[in-house]
């Protein structure tokens, strides 16, 4: 494994950076994104802008990834580990993997769970129509479209405003979030539109 050259790839959807671990439940948030999307690896022991730190105690940190992989995420999540050293320092490289039991849900400091999912560099609080996908795509290798005027209505307002939130998209034709949802998760499904999410705001765009 050439670590210097993922490290210059930089923190995107499928890898992140820590140059320790602090908290048993922001580990678990990470580890929950990567495992209800593509999978990714954590280098523990790089610092955010890629400088190379390394670990002071491997046993450590492996130990906290692992408590916080079985007693902070649900389902629980089983890391691999593999030891690198760099220029004589040790980063520990922790492989996640794309999950066929998700969603997975992390304890937050409030004894809560949330389904978190990785968008580029950012593990992001999921929606409701985010974990309505997660659920369904392991369940989905064919998505019947129905198109009926809410679609119609949908693909126009997007051929002219370029984007949509479901707010915008319940108001628009006049259905429940609840039914609107549903619409949203379909087309996701289908690969017809994609969600653009931020820690502000998610919005849904032609895919």
């Amino acid at each position: 494994m050439n670590i210097k050259r993922l490290i210059l790839q930089g923190e995107g959807t499928t890898l992140d950076f820590k140059k320790t671990i602090t908290s048993n439940e922001k580990i678990a948030k990470s580890l929950v994104a990567f495992a209800n999307n593509k999978g990714g690896q954590l280098l523990i022991g790089v610092a955010d802008d890629g400088v190379i730190k390394g670990v002071k105690s491997e046993d450590e940190e492996r130990y906290m990834i692992t408590k916080s992989a079985h007693q902070f995420c649900k389902p629980a999540i089983e890391p691999e580990f593999e030891e690198v050293y760099v220029d004589d320092k040790l980063i520990l490289v922790v492989k996640i993997a794309a999950s066929d039991t998700k969603p997975h849900y992390a304890l937050d400091e409030d004894k809560k769970w949330w389904v978190y999912y990785r968008v580029n560099d950012k593990s992001i609080l999921a929606s409701k129509i985010i974990v309505d996908v997660i659920k369904q795509s392991i369940y989905t290798n064919g998505t019947l479209i129905r198109y009926t005027d809410q679609e119609k209505k949908l693909f126009e307002h997007l051929q002219l405003e370029g984007r949509i939130t479901l707010k915008q998209f319940s108001k628009l034709t006049r259905s429940s979030y609840r039914h609107a949802q549903k619409i949203l998760v379909s087309l996701i499904l289908g690969g017809i539109i994609k969600p653009i999410t931020s820690d502000k705001e998610e919005y849904y765009v032609t895919a």
